[in-house]
């Protein structure tokens, strides 16, 4: 029987060792092991066997889910053997911060950050939460402290950027990559808001005078455009409409001209005595000079001219000179 129990001890333990010696690590995941408590190795994912008793992991504090104790949000640390090479995400509970021009406002940040060396994150820093909590904080202050309100609330890419920069060179001897830093939320004080809602709502309502404004100009510069424009094709109307009177009289006198000049021809051929051509058109010019006299309606008065006489003296050359070419 005791040959039995020592078997079964025996096996026991060697199951034991067998257990110990035999190390599965996941995707993402690592391990530091230590020999003898000095560093050994960083185990790869995959089965790893391990010298049971003389090689052991190093354990290393991390960061648990986030606990909501009445109303403040606890994320507590616990020791840990495998370390998560994925990204990490901290939520920082808000914080105060004093601007520039001394307004103090409450911010709340978020860190992305990923271990790329194990063994540095495990012998380089004591708590790495906590100095890479401890180390933003710090950062966020003194860069906040670099800038007024205005620019805290309009700059938050330039924010988390130079917060980037300054953390992952900061922390890279502790093998960690600081991969960004967002800022979730950027609270002034209450006065501080209502005093900028107050200035957002005078801006609003003088942009918006400016632009009624503009509009109200705009629309005086167009309908002076517009009669300015009008004027220009009235007074070119006027001036074609005059070339073309102008025109139209200037050949019409010229036409008339050729017709008496014509008709002056025909006469001086038909009576061949110059002196009875030129008495057979004065007579002419009297008797249209009489008919334009007593067209009008309103006519009652005829005033005969001081020439009538030779008027008379013309038509009777005129009778004399019909008789003669009847004979």
């Amino acid at each position: 029987m005791a040959g039995i129990v020592i078997l079964v001890l025996l096996l026991i333990l060697v199951i034991f060792i067998l257990i110990k010696g035999f190390v599965i690590i996941s995707q993402g995941e690592t391990m530091v092991i230590e020999r003898l408590g000095r560093y050994s190795r960083t185990l790869k994912s995959g089965i790893n066997i391990l010298i049971p008793f003389i090689e052991k992991p190093r354990s290393i504090l991390w960061r648990t889910s986030a606990k909501v104790r009445g109303d403040n949000v606890i994320t507590p640390t616990e020791k840990v053997s495998k370390i998560d090479l994925r990204e990490q995400v901290y939520d920082y509970p808000k914080q105060n911060v004093i601007t520039k021009d001394n307004v103090n406002i409450e911010i709340d940040a978020l860190l992305y950050f990923q271990v790329t060396d194990p063994m540095r994150a495990v012998y380089e820093v004591a708590d790495l939460p906590n100095a890479i909590e401890k180390l933003t904080q710090t950062t966020l202050r003194n860069v906040i402290g670099e800038l007024e309100l205005d620019e805290s609330l309009s700059s938050r890419d330039t924010i988390n950027g130079k917060l980037t920069k300054i953390l992952d060179e900061a922390t890279d001897k502790w093998g960690v990559k600081v991969n960004r830093v967002e800022l979730k939320d950027i609270t002034p004080p209450k006065e501080i808001r209502e005093t900028m809602e107050k200035q957002m709502r005078a801006e609003r309502d003088r942009r918006a005078a400016i632009l009624l404004a503009e509009g109200d100009k705009q629309s005086k510069i167009l309908e002076a455009e517009g009669f300015k424009e009008s004027a220009i094709n009235k007074a070119q109307g006027e001036k074609e409409a005059n070339i073309l009177k102008a025109e139209g009289e200037a050949e019409a006198k010229v036409k008339r001209a050729e017709a008496d000049r014509e008709s002056i021809r025909i006469v001086t051929e038909a009576f061949g005595n110059s002196e009875d051509a030129r008495n057979y058109l004065i007579a002419m010019k009297y008797i249209e000079t009489l008919s334009t006299m007593v067209d009008g309606k309103d006519n009652k008065v005829i005033y005969m001219p001081y020439e009538a006489t030779g008027v008379l003296s013309s038509l009777g050359s005129m009778k004399d000179l019909f008789q003669g070419g009847k004979q």
